[in-house]
């Protein structure tokens, strides 16, 4: 199984985020590359507290952004809702929806990483 193939199994679109850069496979790769890099440095936990709701919205906006452009679709899907919640006053729920996509990330993180290593 190549690198595009072992993301589509974890539900990354890969189609849609090829086709959305004119069926540029390098280009892809390398966006999924700094894809990697964002998760690292706006890394969004599931132990926030109240003191950082804008800034975790704000984190959490961005991966939502990048994975959406990428086509990352279940990590696209919860943040947008993670990044609903949060506006609506609901960090409990927002948390709950955070734990359950951070292994399906985590996953699509190692998956990108061990092909950035080759």
């Amino acid at each position: 199984m190549d690198f595009l193939e072992e993301l589509k199994e974890l539900g990354v679109n890969t189609e849609e985020g090829l086709a959305r850069l004119n069926k540029n496979e390098a280009l892809y790769k390398k966006l999924l590359g700094t894809f990697t890099g964002l998760i690292e440095n706006y890394y969004v936990g599931p132990d926030f507290d109240e003191m950082d709701y804008e800034e975790i919205t704000e984190k959490a906006h961005a991966i939502k952004g990048a994975a959406g452009n990428l086509s990352i679709t279940p990590v696209y899907s919860a943040y947008t809702r993670i990044v609903e919640l949060l506006r609506a006053g609901k960090p409990q729920e927002a948390k709950e929806v955070l734990k359950k996509i951070l292994p399906i990330q985590q996953g699509i993180v190692r998956c990108i990483d061990k092909y950035k290593a080759q």
